[in-house]
Order: C-alpha cells, then sequence, then structure tokens
C-alpha cells in the first residue's frame, strides 16, 4: 500500500499579463432578496475602458443600457432600464406585484455585452 498523507507539492501556473489587467466589462449581480415577493434589487456595474468610443471626450450621454424582464417562455413583462448610462454601480427595484409566482429571467445588455440571470417569484 502507498499513503501520501504527508505529501506536499508546489503548483507553479504561468500568468499571462493580459489577465492581471482590469476587466473592461459589465457586470450583473442576482437579485437580492431571491426568491422576492413582491419587490427585489438587481444592481449591476457598467465599467469601460478609457479607449472604448464611449468613455473618449466629447461622450457625456454613456452609454446604452436595457435591462428586461422576461417570463420563462421568453415574453418580456417588464422593461427596468432603457436609457444612456455613465460607468458606475447602479441598482433598479423590480416590483412584481401583478406578475404571478414563477421564475423570471432578468437581462442586461449594452452593445454586445449580454447576461441573464434568474429570480423565483414566490408569492
Amino acid at each position: 500500500m502507498l499513503y501520501l498523507d504527508d505529501m506536499q507539492t508546489d503548483i507553479v501556473v504561468p500568468v499571462n499579463e493580459e489577465t492581471n489587467k482590469l476587466p473592461n466589462k459589465f457586470l450583473l449581480s442576482q437579485n437580492y432578496p431571491n426568491p422576492f415577493n413582491p419587490t427585489t434589487t438587481i444592481k449591476y456595474t457598467i465599467q469601460t475602458p478609457l479607449n472604448h468610443p464611449f468613455a473618449k471626450r466629447g461622450n457625456t450621454r454613456g452609454i446604452p443600457i436595457s435591462l428586461k424582464v422576461y417570463d420563462v417562455l421568453g415574453r418580456e413583462v417588464a422593461t427596468l432600464v432603457n436609457k444612456k448610462q455613465k460607468p458606475g454601480a447602479y441598482k433598479v427595484e423590480f416590483n412584481a406585484s401583478n406578475l404571478p409566482s414563477g421564475v423570471y429571467l432578468y437581462k442586461l445588455k449594452a452593445g454586445s455585452f449580454v447576461q441573464v440571470k434568474k429570480m423565483i417569484l414566490l408569492k
């Protein structure tokens, strides 16, 4: 038999310089609370690199952002955000008092970036 209880090893992983840069991305957080009834908060962050066309001098209007809610059949049930926003952290309250219990999807879209998350309305 072979016992390896006291075995130690060092693993060296090469780090690509590109991975150390701050990402130029958007972030969609999980809603809170989840499950919820009847309201929940959705947070998202817009980050833009300085060389991005939206960040160039003279663009004071921001980036086109949409945040929409869909049922599991893909039908849009709410538009929470549909406007230009500057880089930063945002939060939106979603009131689903007029919707039935169930699973809903919320989608953040900013240019070619799209992220979808799931939330549960439990009445």
